[in-house]
């Protein structure tokens, strides 16, 4: 009767064992340098390389330096910090992380940047635990960071961060950039009780601690903004004697002054003069 019963649960194990999925196949990192993470459907979709030159980035000369030494070692297998990129919109931020980083994978070919959603974040410690294994060195950037849902991430991020009993896997480097220094929602007093949502803010304030290294972004004042708009306009031979003036002029129209707005109104006036951009 034994022997039946094995035989039978045998049986069994071997029909589930036919009806469970495969196991999912090793990513592949070998197409490209940069990935987007598609976590629905468990895939690194390769991306082109990022076209726009760290040096023409203009006004965020500290930003650049800071930035670039702590990426240069990490690629080179050197101690490096997580990084937190903060400041007002259109400073620049999501722009240095990729063009850093492009800059750094052309010397080190084992560098890859996989960019996830912010939505994401709850599952990063599985992520990093997949990479860990990788021979390639990762930077996962996050854009716009920011905790919408409490502070569930916020825990999830810590514990990505801090990497549990195994700590941190070395190989993984996390960027991340917002408009907020310790990445809370504005309405943040408004979404629980007070007590409830003091307790969220303490939780999401400490996981900005996580990040070894803070580079703000601050405003762009008219210097450094024309500085941005003459930059790029010799860089790609647009010659227009009221420059500044028109410069201006579009910044009042688009209600402030930023690197985003000053390659805003260069691709305008590109267009224009009936010239194209290589980016």
């Amino acid at each position: 009767m034994s022997g039946d019963l094995e035989a039978t649960l045998g049986r069994i194990a071997e029909a589930l064992e036919r009806l469970s999925p495969p196991p999912a196949a090793a990513p592949d990192f070998a197409g490209a340098r940069l990935y987007r993470h598609d976590r629905a459907a468990g895939a690194f979709l390769p991306a082109p390389d990022y076209p726009l030159p760290v040096d023409l980035l203009v006004g965020v000369d500290r930003q650049k330096e800071r930035f670039g030494e702590n990426l240069r070692r990490f690629a080179t297998g050197l101690p490096a910090n997580h990084a937190l990129l903060w400041g007002v919109r259109g400073t620049g931020k999501s722009s240095l992380a990729k063009a850093a980083f492009m800059d750094a994978a052309r010397a080190e070919a084992s560098l890859r940047l996989i960019e996830i959603d912010r939505d994401e974040i709850a599952h990063l410690p599985a992520l990093f635990e997949l990479l860990r294994a990788r021979a390639e060195r990762f930077v996962v950037l996050c854009d716009d960071l920011s905790f919408e849902h409490g502070a569930e991430a916020a825990k999830a991020l810590k514990s990505a961060l801090e990497g549990g009993v195994g700590g941190a896997p070395a190989n993984v480097l996390f960027v991340a950039t917002s408009n907020r220094r310790h990445l809370m929602q504005r309405d943040h007093d408004e979404r629980r009780g007070l007590i409830a949502s003091a307790e969220d803010a303490e939780e999401e304030v400490s996981v900005s601690d996580r990040f070894g290294l803070w580079i703000g972004f601050p405003p762009m004042d008219q210097a450094a903004y024309l500085a941005a708009v003459t930059s790029y306009a010799e860089r790609f031979g647009l010659v227009v004697e009221d420059l500044d003036r028109r410069a201006l002029q579009w910044s009042q129209l688009r209600g402030g002054r930023s690197g985003r707005v000053a390659w805003q109104f260069i691709r305008d006036l590109a267009g224009e003069m009936g010239k194209g951009l290589p980016l």
